[in-house]
């Protein structure tokens, strides 16, 4: 069966465009949360934070900066450190991870808050993503170590930027620079401070390291998520000492944060904080004026450009129509936790998914919830038709349906006879939501009362299936059929 795919931005049709461009932003209007960006070849390929869930560290590209794809998930099934486990702590595991190209290998560290910085390269003689990956390294242990991005010099000397977590280490407001082995994977030189920003620029974080000219650079936000600013330090030593610039902030736009982003070529991607639809990501202009970059309108973010002459490329949110008809799941769904083999299996015959009820303590720790990102300021109904069957005898203790997952989540339950039924979810700008179920998909009742949705932890709320049952002694699972799935944005 067909699989028609989501949105402009993961459209399968990218096309190139030359050095004038035209788009609106935000250009991808999901939640991709720290973003970095590099360019190999013809290609932009972007990672971002995956905290908890699973497929974890996906990878996008895109062919023009702007209309972007998956591409990769560099972390299948399991977050690392937490293999022993259903999963980890929700907003735990994967933050701010970096992206970069040495020597014929990708190599990504992220930093996990509760463990230490991890790298994990492709294999060598990478030439595109996707590729192969060797498995996760801890290159240094330590607890709120977070947001790494390295940096190899001319003479093949890996230098490491970090910032640090105050829930973890006690400590934050400022960046160090520690010295790796010249393949990345382990601490030669240890951390020195090189910038404190308590004074001027309080939560200084997300830093990403860049080498121009004799000028080593370091951009980073500060100020925090909702109300912060972007920095930019100048050094002719990565050790410092740092000259420091504000170089994006909001000024009298709309666009709140400017925070922790990706510099390549001419452009500067960046996230906006917008609550319950999260972190979505911005595009802006990047010019150099006497060594120092100057981004978006003079230093104030820009909601849209264009160069004179420049086709317009519109970012639109496009209906989703899924069928599951394939071995595997499309890359937007992910996990909540580590993915299990007996959490799911691909109906490819009848072009169904089933879904076995997990056991859990309850719906917001389950780790089989089975979600995707919503999207910003807009509307949307999010609609299944599905059918669930309870373990014999076991009725009271599974239940299985429709969620809208975030730090207080909400449930819409499918009657356990066995029977076809469509579930539906309205969403509205604000968020809003009602719940309604059909026998036929034509007449449909309201389900309970509206309510808010909420963000997760770090992440935006999300939508997706649940399918759940009590710790209680049991010899097998209930399942939960899917025949198709939509999700239709609205006027």
């Amino acid at each position: 069966m067909k699989r028609f795919w989501l949105l402009a931005f993961l459209s399968s049709f990218i096309f190139h465009l030359s050095s004038v461009w035209a788009y609106d932003n935000p250009i991808l209007p999901y939640d991709f949360s720290d973003p970095d960006v590099i360019r190999l070849g013809k290609y932009y390929y972007m990672t971002s934070s995956t905290f908890a869930s699973t497929p974890g560290l996906q990878i996008l590209r895109s062919q023009d900066a702007i209309h972007w794809e998956y591409a990769d998930a560099v972390l299948p099934d399991t977050v690392p450190g937490y293999g022993h486990m259903d999963a980890c702590p929700a907003g735990c595991g994967v933050w701010a991870p970096s992206l970069r190209f040495y020597q014929g290998r990708f190599y990504i560290y992220y930093g996990d808050p509760d463990i230490g910085i991890f790298c994990i390269r492709s294999a060598p003689k990478s030439e595109k993503i996707p590729c192969k990956w060797e498995p996760a390294v801890l290159v240094k242990a330590g607890k709120g170590l977070i947001d790494p991005c390295p940096l190899w010099d001319s003479k093949g000397r890996c230098f490491l930027v970090h910032a640090f977590a105050g829930s973890r280490a006690g400590f934050k407001s400022a960046l160090a620079v520690c010295e790796l082995s010249a393949d990345g994977l382990s601490v030669i030189h240890d951390d020195e401070i090189v910038y404190d920003g308590h004074d001027a620029n309080p939560t200084c974080e997300g830093p990403k390291f860049y080498k121009r000219g004799p000028h080593y650079y370091i951009f980073c936000p500060a100020g925090g998520v909702r109300e912060g600013w972007q920095l930019c330090l100048r050094s002719k030593s990565p050790y410092g000492p740092y000259e420091v610039r504000r170089v994006l902030e909001q000024d009298t736009t709309a666009v709140n944060g400017p925070h922790q982003g990706a510099w390549v070529e001419n452009w500067f991607w960046h996230f906006q904080d917008v609550g319950v639809a999260g972190r979505i990501v911005h595009l802006q202009p990047l010019k150099w004026h006497l060594g120092w970059p100057e981004i978006g309108d003079e230093g104030r973010p820009v909601m849209n450009y264009k160069d004179e002459g420049a086709p317009y490329t519109g970012i639109g949110i496009e209906a989703v129509h899924e069928e599951f008809g394939t071995r595997s799941l499309a890359p937007e769904w992910q996990w909540s936790g580590n993915r299990k083999a007996v959490y799911y299996f691909c109906d490819v015959d009848s072009s169904r998914l089933r879904l076995y009820t997990y056991p859990a303590d309850s719906v917001q720790t389950a780790s089989n919830l089975l979600l995707r990102k919503i999207p910003a300021r807009t509307a949307f109904t999010f609609e299944a038709r599905m059918r669930f069957t309870p373990c014999a005898g076991n009725a009271a203790h599974e239940q299985a349906g429709l969620i809208v997952h975030g730090r207080k989540s909400r449930t819409l339950p499918i009657p356990s006879d066995g029977q076809w039924w469509h579930a539906r979810i309205v969403m509205d700008k604000s968020h809003v939501c009602r719940c309604y179920l059909s026998r036929d998909g034509r007449t449909w009742e309201l389900v309970g009362e509206e309510f808010q949705a909420v963000p997760g932890v770090w992440v935006g709320a999300r939508v997706g299936f649940y399918a759940t049952r009590d710790r209680q002694p049991i010899n097998d699972a209930g399942y939960l059929d899917i025949d198709w799935m939509n999700m239709t944005p609205m006027p």
